[in-house]
């Protein structure tokens, strides 16, 4: 059992940067896929990107290509999320998702789940 905890949302402008933490207890989470989503009410949770377990080779939504990063640290069992150059259509709650094989595009092939951070930017 994994258990995820995101962290670091909030309001910020357009233009500017945060970074989404998630944060693991019960596993190693260098043995995990990792992928960020997003989700706006009413709508689908939408993929954002992915890092692999192991090698940690990451990949990303065209929406967000070139403007996000996603990392680990092993040695604090956490993945990151670094957003920059923000803009509005961003605004969503942002989950962290885990599964024992390799990332996925999926969000119905992820095991774990956090609660989902708001990240709201305003115009």
């Amino acid at each position: 059992q994994v258990q995820l905890v995101e962290s670091g949302g909030g309001l910020v402008q357009a233009g500017g940067s945060l970074r989404l933490s998630c944060a693991a207890s019960g596993r190693t989470l260098s043995n995990y896929g990792m992928g960020w989503f997003r989700q706006i009410p009413g709508n689908e949770r939408e993929f954002v990107g992915s890092i692999s377990r192991f090698v940690s080779g990451t990949y990303y939504a065209d929406s967000v290509k070139g403007r996000f990063t996603i990392s680990r640290d092993n040695a604090k069992n956490t993945v990151y999320l670094q957003m920059n150059s923000l803009k509005p259509e961003d605004t969503a709650v942002y989950y962290c998702a885990a599964r024992p094989r390799d990332a996925s595009l999926r969000n119905e092939e992820y095991d774990y789940w956090g609660q989902g951070t708001q990240v709201t930017v305003s115009s």
